[in-house]
């Protein structure tokens, strides 16, 4: 559970931090998408270069999902379903607090769907022949205004009106007699009356949910409350089961263990925009003595102390923020690849691959097949936005000994996960201005909304049924959620400038600490020297570039 999370007062479940945390645009910006009620096909504009959602398309157009809806689920199920697939780290986010906001709008549209499904049955199922109707009429009228014809939707709406007057001229003249007429009547009436007690129903979430859209964008206290996650007695499975999936979706965010997928990166933590390697040969500083012996980890292990110094300076200019420093097992996938596996057996516990299976690794799988050791340095910026990580790995190969730094950026979430709600208006001519136009107000929940939602409430009940006849959303695989609607850093010029001023003073540090080992172990460094210089030479101008694409 990330800082700052409070507990509710009637509940010991979790709630999202106020206005003033740090670190959490990111996160709420991902977390609003549960509440939208635009389009499902907006989805497609937040998908970059190297992952993609996909929209599946449903059999009826009238029980087709708004993005808040899809979105929502799509997580749910990825996330917290028993026997998921695993999941990319999302650095810089808290996939938990994204998840109860899911579970949360569910929770709010599940009560709406209750109070539909009831408005439906009284007002529809008792009049079956009468929705039938009304519900043909207006598939067929979203069916014409989709064409993109620009008469398509005063046709549509032709199409309703016409309906509704031979509704009327049906109840004037009334084939029927008796209860049999009586009953042709309620069923034309009915779904009306229906139409309107469900508008005040859907009226009144709507506001909730985009308050609570606005409020998560806007850093007001937005709390994500999911009763359902505390068990409350001992029988209570599902209840502990929810939990056992937040407390694992926690746990594997925690994991030293992350995946190369080639030209995408590593997956959460970005494509490698940047190279430098110093390479040289391990010489006695005496001819004829032999070197001290040392190990990888030995020169690891002193560039990991060195890098947990680079918050200080000799001058009291701000400089960096407090990094993470961590030893990461990174493990090859194919750039295609639509799953990873984690690491597994007994060197693994609770997705944390152990020290000594890490020092083992570090020191021995150098070459060939296998996973490989990384020490990498990160800062999450801009609160949450952008992610910089730089890599460091010591090799050694018979006489030669490499020391590589990589730069990885990740940028900031989809701008469409930043747009906050606007009240919907439409732009008209003046009648008596004609070359001037004026904006009107139009409904929250407009008529073919209404009748969406009444449709689709008795069928919540069902989910794979309702996403089978509606449409659903695939999220991109191997999933995570903050990589996977992440934009390029160098649009931005200030992120562009963090990530490409970091590369010096890290090559640097990492350069000093190699250096101090190699000295007291008997290693003559003056060719390691002069490359270092080189080194520092090249990096004082780096420019960001496509590093994990080889031209060959």
């Amino acid at each position: 559970m990330g800082a700052g999370m409070s507990v509710g007062t009637e509940w010991d479940g979790p709630q999202v931090p106020v206005s003033g945390d740090g670190g959490q645009a990111a996160t709420f910006a991902l977390a609003s998408a549960a509440y939208r009620d635009s389009v499902v096909e907006e989805i497609k504009k937040a998908d970059n270069d190297l992952h993609q959602s996909t929209v599946k398309a449903g059999r009826i157009a009238m029980l087709r999902p708004n993005l808040g809806e899809a979105f929502s689920r799509a997580v749910v199920d990825r996330m917290l379903s028993p026997g998921r697939k695993p999941l990319i780290q999302s650095f810089g986010a808290e996939p938990q607090v994204v998840v109860e906001h899911a579970l949360a709008a569910n929770n709010i549209r599940r009560e709406r769907d209750n109070r539909l499904s009831t408005v439906m049955v009284v007002c529809g199922l008792l009049f079956l022949p009468g929705l039938i109707g009304w519900l043909l009429v207006f598939q067929l009228r979203m069916f014409v205004s989709r064409r993109e014809d620009k008469r398509a939707g005063a046709l549509a709406t032709a199409l309703l009106l016409g309906f509704a007057v031979l509704a009327v001229l049906f109840l004037l003249k009334m084939p029927f007699t008796g209860f049999w007429g009586w009953y042709a009547r309620a069923s034309v009436v009915a779904p009306v009356l229906g139409w309107f007690w469900a508008k005040r129903i859907c009226e009144g979430t709507a506001k909730d949910l985009r308050t609570r859209w606005d409020g998560l964008l806007s850093g007001t206290a937005v709390g994500a409350k999911v009763p359902e996650a505390v068990p409350r007695a001992p029988g209570e499975t599902a209840a502990e089961q929810l939990r056992q999936s937040l407390a694992r979706l926690s746990a594997e965010q925690q994991s030293n263990a992350v995946f190369y997928a080639g030209p995408k990166g590593i997956l959460g933590m970005g494509t490698r925009w940047g190279a430098w390697q110093l390479a040289e040969d391990l010489v006695p500083v005496e001819a004829g003595r032999e070197i001290h012996p040392f190990r990888s980890w030995d020169v690891i292990r002193a560039i990991h102390d060195q890098l947990s110094l680079l918050e200080r300076g000799p001058l009291n200019t701000g400089g960096f923020p407090r990094p993470s420093i961590k030893h990461w097992i990174v493990t090859p996938i194919g750039e295609g690849a639509k799953a990873v596996s984690r690491p597994e057996g007994t060197d693994v516990e609770a997705f944390q691959v152990k020290p000594h299976a890490v020092q083992e690794i570090c020191n021995k799988q150098q070459f060939g097949s296998g996973d490989r050791h990384y020490l990498g340095v990160q800062w999450v910026l801009w609160d949450g936005q952008l992610i910089l990580t730089m890599l460091i790995t010591v090799t050694v190969l018979h006489e030669t000994l490499r020391i590589e730094v990589t730069g990885h950026a990740l940028g900031p979430v989809n701008s469409l996960f930043h747009a906050k709600p606007e009240a919907p208006t439409r732009e008209v001519t003046k009648s008596l201005k004609p070359w001037e136009t004026r904006k009107i107000s139009l409904p929250l929940v407009p008529t073919d909304e209404v009748v969406r939602l009444a449709a689709r409430a008795p069928l919540t009940l069902y989910p794979p049924l309702l996403n089978w006849l509606g449409g659903s959303v695939a999220l991109p695989e191997p999933f995570g959620l903050r990589h996977a609607w992440a934009d390029q850093p160098w649009r931005h010029r200030f992120m562009a400038d963090d990530a490409l001023r970091a590369a010096t003073p890290v090559l640097r540090v990492v350069h000093a600490a190699a250096m101090r080992v190699l000295k007291e172990n008997g290693v003559n460094t003056e060719k390691f020297g002069s490359r270092s210089s080189v080194l520092s030479g090249l990096v004082q101008d780096p420019s960001p570039r496509k590093a994990d694409l080889y031209d060959a």
